[in-house]
């Protein structure tokens, strides 16, 4: 039994490490390497599943393709949906469920070719896939990945207050135990061994997540440690609605707007000071009403109901184009003042 056990757990291990390791190089190879193993793992996981191959541990049996496979499957979609978003869960969802329903279709159409040509032994080495069994597997696997997601972000609630290990254990804990409720109902309701089945199936896959749990934190933390992938909040129905990529768009909807509407304001700012500044101009360029006495300049009421004002020429000039003035004398006002003297240090005399 010690051999068998410790068979098991190292074949689970190696694949989740198989799992784990693909989407690590995510960024030097992209996805699809790590979409393709998904493929390759659901159609060992259903092939395996429809020929029986069972290990009885103790009073515990443990069917290797959803023991050791299905789990491994789990953990790919929870690492990429926490890291890469829904829209990748989506297309790893899809890429599970397409493969579940086109293995045991593929199963069927060799049986039938096989029995055609009377190859009775080809066709004992061609599992016997279930419809039953399989439709059950198929609707359970994808609410088992969707629900993997809701369950994560729910548990990630600010009020609940999970560390990180807590809250990946109980997310996968929580998916397995409700794929044993769907697949266990979907397949075998009805039947004497089901409550069995149920009562069985659920052990197992609690000892399998304290098993694959471990695992799972110590890559998410090295993801985000080491290398710098964040951890988001999504909303809870982020994997059935694109809340999360409108959200983004929104968000750079509102950045555009809000600079478009500084730009507008700058422009308009810009316009403003043109227009005053031409009509300063033709203000200037226009007649000015000047006192025929003192020279001062009349400005019209800004308002109705006020007075006229009578301006200073500086005055007027220094308001309307902003001119500084600088004091000095002119050479016929110097000789006026000082006479003969206009242009010496020393002031003129009188007798």
């Amino acid at each position: 039994m010690k051999i068998e056990w410790s068979l098991l757990i190292a074949e689970a291990i190696s694949v989740y490490l198989l799992v784990l390791g693909t989407h690590a190089l995510r960024h030097r190879f992209g996805l699809v390497f790590f979409y393709a193993l998904l493929g390759c793992i659901t159609a060992i996981m259903s092939w395996v599943t429809d020929a029986g191959v069972c290990v009885q541990i103790g009073p515990f049996s443990f069917m290797v393709g959803s023991t050791v496979f299905y789990t491994s499957l789990l953990l790919g979609v929870f690492v990429v949906y926490v890291f890469d978003g829904p829209r990748a869960t989506r297309i790893a969802i899809s890429t599970v469920a397409g493969l579940s329903v086109l293995v045991p279709l593929i199963a069927l159409i060799l049986r039938w070719q096989m029995h055609l040509a009377h190859a009775d032994t080809a066709l004992a080495a061609v599992p016997t896939p279930s419809l039953r069994i399989n439709t059950a597997s198929v609707a359970a696997t994808i609410a088992d990945l969707i629900f993997l997601a809701i369950a994560w972000e729910f548990l990630g609630k600010p009020r609940f207050k999970f560390h990180l290990w807590m809250r990946a254990f109980l997310t996968l804990l929580g998916v397995m135990w409700l794929d044993v409720l769907l697949f266990a109902t979907g397949a075998f309701a009805g039947t004497p061994p089901y409550f069995k089945i149920m009562g069985g199936t659920l052990s197992c896959r609690l000892i399998i997540s304290l098993i694959a749990a471990p695992l799972l934190y110590v890559y998410l933390l090295w993801q985000r440690r080491t290398q710098g992938c964040e951890i988001r909040n999504r909303p809870v129905l982020a994997i059935l609605k694109e809340i999360a990529d409108i959200r983004v768009e929104l968000t750079l909807a509102q950045q555009e707007i809000e600079r478009r509407k500084q730009a507008e304001e700058e422009k308009a700012e810009v316009i403003a000071k043109l227009e005053s500044t031409l009509l300063r101009v033709q203000h200037l360029e226009g007649i000015l009403p000047i006192c025929a006495s003192c020279k001062k300049i009349r400005v019209e009421a800004s308002a109705p109901g006020e007075r006229p004002r009578w301006l200073p020429l500086e005055t007027y000039l220094h308001e309307e184009s902003h001119v500084r003035f600088s004091h000095g004398i002119c050479p016929e006002c110097e000789k006026r003042l000082y006479g003969s003297n206009a242009g010496h240090d020393q002031p003129p005399t009188t007798r």
